[in-house]
C-alpha cells in the first residue's frame, strides 16, 4: 500500500484538485451575490462597509474562482481570496466559534489556507497559464 501510494504522488495533480475545489466554491459564491445583490448589500452595510465593498467582494469572489479554475493569475487571485476570508474570519465567524454547525469559522478556515497553499503554490502544470507560456 506504501508503494502504491508514492507512485500516485503528482504535486501539479494536486494543486489541480485544489484549484477545482477553491474556484468552484468562490464560483459558486460570487454569482450567489451577483444574481441578488440587494441583501448582500444590506448585510455589508451591516458591518460598517460602504455598499461598494459588497459589489466588489462579489466580483472579486466570481472572477477569482474562474481565474483560479482556469489557472490563471492564480497567485493573484489567492491573495485576494484570502483576504475576503480573513475579513470573513473577523467579521462574521470568529464570534461564533470554530463549528461550521453554528455559523462558526470552520468553512472560512479552510478556504483561506487553501487560497494561501495557491499563492505559494501557483496554478501548476495543468493550467491555462502554463498552456499560453507554450510549455
Amino acid at each position: 500500500m506504501h508503494a502504491l501510494l508514492h507512485r500516485l504522488e503528482n504535486r501539479d495533480l494536486g494543486i489541480l484538485f485544489v484549484r477545482i475545489a477553491v474556484g468552484v466554491v468562490f464560483l459558486h459564491a460570487g454569482w450567489g451575490k451577483l444574481s441578488d445583490m440587494a441583501p448582500v448589500v444590506t448585510g455589508f452595510v451591516g458591518m460598517g462597509f460602504p455598499a461598494w465593498v459588497a459589489h466588489l467582494v462579489a466580483y472579486c469572489e466570481f472572477l477569482g474562482g474562474i481565474a483560479v479554475l482556469l489557472g490563471i493569475f492564480v497567485r493573484y487571485a489567492g491573495i485576494i481570496l484570502a483576504v475576503i476570508m480573513l475579513v470573513a474570519f473577523w467579521k462574521v465567524h470568529a464570534a461564533n466559534g470554530f463549528s461550521l454547525a453554528n455559523g462558526g469559522y470552520e468553512y472560512v478556515f479552510v478556504l483561506f489556507f487553501s487560497a494561501l497553499a495557491l499563492v505559494t503554490q501557483g496554478a501548476g502544470k495543468y493550467s491555462l497559464a502554463r498552456f499560453l507560456r507554450g510549455q
